[in-house]
């Protein structure tokens, strides 16, 4: 459709004085308008990006990535299905595990949380407890020692500190000649950790796989295994993979399970926020149509001699939409070039604003992640500069036609 001449009338038209100065600032306006569309568009969507693997990480640094557990009982072969399980394609860690929903006691404060009792040595192949300790050792947890380890919101709700003592109270009961009552037992704080979630740092409590067996009366047994896989995408694959080799009566569960509502939350947040950029860029791109048709009537005189030149209503259509392309073009390259240089520079850029202006986006007494975090995504980038060139493709289209139009006889009688 393109010939080189229509290029070259096109691309003369676009460098060439205006005879009216405003439509040069409406060329303007709609390249810079698209160029901001396109880096605001590719900087958002990866500081989105940003926070989902952020919060990725710290929720499957604590949650497993596949469990396995019985519907009725607990596990009692959980040695040999831990082992293996071990060596299924993709499985790069295990652990077994206790649960349960109990309330804990200390201060003249109650609390309801999670009871989790692990294998300390084994704990740290499926979840990254040691390393975000603020006080004592996860391998201060040992067997009929009653310890426990807290979160740091839980610890501090509680007003308890390094060897204080906390009162665990489960929901089973236990019959007396007093009448029945609920099942207490006395632990020693041994560790308080923070993972930078609130959903842990505040309810989850962690015991002795065994002193949490004793307590829940499981006969030796646990809840479940956890395992960790050396690829998180994976576990639907795995967890199918595990299926086939048991039988019914054991529950398989994966990570994308237990938190699908979260992360498609965050999806359809990403979905609108691309759409609502989209729009910015959209606005921007159609207003192409206006510069364009204020291009075509102040040449209606050129468009008519060309025609009497021999153009027809396609190469003079074409003249014109390298116009309006060249603008999407130019507006496009540059948003995405300024998108992912302040995509790359986010981490940075913010914190110096931050000092500059002496103000602080996410206080770290509000929000557990206090730094903006950037993961540009190659899809994203191609995708946005795509529609963005697209749509000024199609704003070109009605104004270019207009002057295909244009009638020679008519243009040329008052000149």
């Amino acid at each position: 459709m393109f010939r080189p001449l229509e290029i070259f009338i096109g691309l003369r038209y676009t460098r060439a004085k205006q005879r009216s100065g405003f439509i040069s600032f409406i060329s303007m306006t709609s390249m810079l308008g698209i160029a901001l569309g396109v880096m605001a568009l590719i900087t958002v969507l990866s500081v989105m990006n940003g926070f989902e693997a952020q919060l990725r990480e710290k929720i499957l640094g604590m949650a497993s990535h596949v469990t396995v557990s019985e519907y009725q009982n607990a596990l009692q072969d959980w040695p040999e299905l831990g082992e293996s399980f071990s060596q299924v394609d993709s499985v790069i860690g295990w652990a077994p595990f206790v649960r349960a929903e109990v309330m804990l006691s200390a201060n003249q404060r109650v609390s309801g949380s999670l009871l989790r009792g692990i294998l300390p040595e084994r704990e740290g192949a499926v979840s990254d407890i040691q390393q975000n300790m603020l006080q004592g050792q996860l391998q201060s947890l040992q067997a009929s020692d009653f310890g426990i380890v807290l979160g740091s919101e839980l610890a501090r709700f509680l007003g308890v500190t390094l060897g204080d003592k906390v009162t665990v109270i489960t929901p089973q009961v236990t019959p007396t000649p007093a009448g029945i009552l609920p099942r207490l037992k006395r632990f020693t704080v041994r560790g308080v950790f923070e993972v930078g979630m609130y959903e842990y740092d505040r309810n989850l409590a962690l015991i002795h796989i065994n002193d949490g067996s004793k307590l829940l009366r499981l006969n030796n047994g646990v809840t479940g295994i956890r395992f960790k896989l050396d690829d998180l995408f994976k576990a639907p694959t795995v967890t199918r993979d595990m299926a086939r080799l048991l039988s019914p009566n054991y529950r398989l569960s994966n990570w994308t399970m237990e938190h699908r509502n979260f992360f498609k939350a965050i999806k359809t947040e990403k979905r609108v926020m691309f759409i609502i950029l989209m729009l910015i860029v959209a606005v921007a791109a159609f207003n192409i149509v206006s510069t364009l048709v204020m291009v075509v009537t102040d040449k209606r005189s050129e468009i008519a001699i060309l025609r009497t030149l021999g153009f027809t209503p396609r190469s003079v259509m074409a003249v014109f939409m390298v116009q309006g392309i060249l603008i999407g073009l130019i507006g496009t390259v540059v948003g995405v070039i300024a998108g992912v240089a302040l995509a790359l520079n986010v981490e940075t850029i913010v914190p110096a604003i931050e000092h500059f202006f002496q103000v602080q986006f996410l206080p770290a007494d509000i929000y557990y992640i206090s730094d903006l975090p950037s993961k540009l995504d190659s899809s994203d980038v191609s995708t946005i500069a795509i529609y963005s060139f697209v749509l000024s493709l199609i704003s070109t289209i009605y104004p270019a036609w207009q002057a295909s139009r244009v009638n020679p006889a008519e243009a040329l009688r008052y000149e």
